[in-house]
């Protein structure tokens, strides 16, 4: 068992949840972070990430990564790594998990065209429609809506990219919900499920981008932090062909990166000699993080990655495409409410922004196979 450092979130402390539950938390042996944990992976919404976009859209091949196996990937690493600076992994292990739940069909081409869509209705922002889907639509329970997650939870879900000055619509009615603190920093754990999204996303992209034939190893290579990972890789298996040690490369890096917010992170705690939790919340700047050097090192790597494979032809040609589809349902829906399945045609009211904000709820959380079927199915 982890022994928590003091400036972790330690469960006995935790601000508790917005509604009181029959028995507290006394339901077995799991405490309220591991509860939160477990309340992510039953639900409806983390299902649906199966059949969300990472990289491709609707991939054809079963080997490709999809929202759900980055998740399992990111909390893999926030896990680890919050075992190695003694916080609590089961609420990095949660805050990863569902980091991306709020996330529309069809990755960053939905949520531009919802944006666009809701240009006159207070916008569309997948980070708020997270928090909004875990505390109000995904309802299982029979006392009140949502998951009813513990307050640290919602709180480095709603501020692991940093404090929030200017809150959308969304996010503005759920902290007068339920005060987040959002000018605030968040804890160390939501912190790390950030970086620790980083890390994932980076590289295993690298891996889908290799076997999808869209990036080579030779640009990889014109990347100074990819050499420099190669050469340590062929390096330590001279004798094996270039082809084999394509995934050796991306673990290696992984591992160079891991490594390295380690060092860092435990540096910057040392510096600040923050005692609490309360401590992190108030101290004004990031802890959990990279070194100057690899910091940098990783936005080239970034820049790089949108040049050559977010933004190449095949892949903007998919997005293009996958706005197409939610342009249409948003203004089929808009037009005839109809068309919705009953549970959300019943409760669509004619005023606005109400009546747009309900089809954008629906829509957002359709998977790409299910987007495309309801567009088959309205525009043949």
């Amino acid at each position: 068992m982890t022994i928590l450092a003091p400036y972790a979130c330690h469960p006995a402390a935790s601000r508790g949840r917005l509604h009181p539950e029959p028995g507290g938390e006394v339901r077995g042996p799991r405490d309220i972070f591991q509860r939160d944990r477990d309340r992510i992976i039953h639900s409806i919404a983390f299902r649906r990430l199966r059949h969300k976009t990472q990289v491709f859209v609707s991939p054809d091949g079963d080997h490709f990564r999809v929202r759900l196996t980055h998740s399992l990937e990111v909390a893999q690493i926030g896990r680890t790594t919050a075992r190695t600076l003694g916080l609590n992994e089961d609420l990095t292990e949660a805050l990863c998990l569902a980091h991306d739940i709020g996330h529309p069909p069809f990755g960053h081409a939905g949520e531009d065209a919802l944006e666009a869509a809701m240009e006159d209705h207070g916008g569309f922002d997948h980070n708020a429609h997270t928090l909004r889907t875990l505390m109000l639509l995904e309802s299982p329970y029979p006392r009140f809506k949502g998951l009813n997650l513990s307050w640290e939870m919602l709180e480095g879900l709603a501020k692991h990219n940093g404090p929030i000055a200017h809150p959308g619509w969304a996010m503005r009615e759920l902290d007068a919900l339920f005060p987040l603190d959002l000018t605030s920093h968040a804890s160390l754990e939501a912190q790390l499920a950030a970086i620790s999204d980083d890390i994932a996303y980076d590289n295993h992209d690298i891996d889908d981008g290799l076997r999808a034939g869209l990036l080579t190893l030779e640009q990889l290579l014109e990347v100074p932090f990819v050499a420099s990972c190669w050469d340590r890789v062929r390096t330590r298996y001279p004798d094996v062909p270039q082809d084999g040690l394509l995934r050796e490369l991306v673990r290696e890096q992984i591992g160079v990166m891991a490594n390295d917010l380690l060092a860092a992170t435990r540096a910057n705690i040392a510096e600040s000699r923050v005692e609490t939790v309360e401590d992190v919340r108030a101290l004004g700047r990031t802890l959990v993080g990279f070194s100057p050097e690899l910091a940098a090192q990783e936005r080239d790597l970034k820049r790089f990655m949108y040049a050559t494979l977010y933004h190449h032809p095949e892949q903007m040609a998919a997005a293009d495409r996958a706005r197409v589809v939610v342009t249409d349902l948003f203004r089929a829906y808009q037009e005839e409410p109809g068309l919705m399945p009953p549970e959300w045609r019943d409760e669509c009211v004619r005023q606005e922004p109400a009546r747009s904000r309900h089809i954008t709820d629906f829509i957002a959380g359709m998977t790409d196979r299910y987007a495309e079927k309801r567009h088959a199915e309205i525009f043949g």
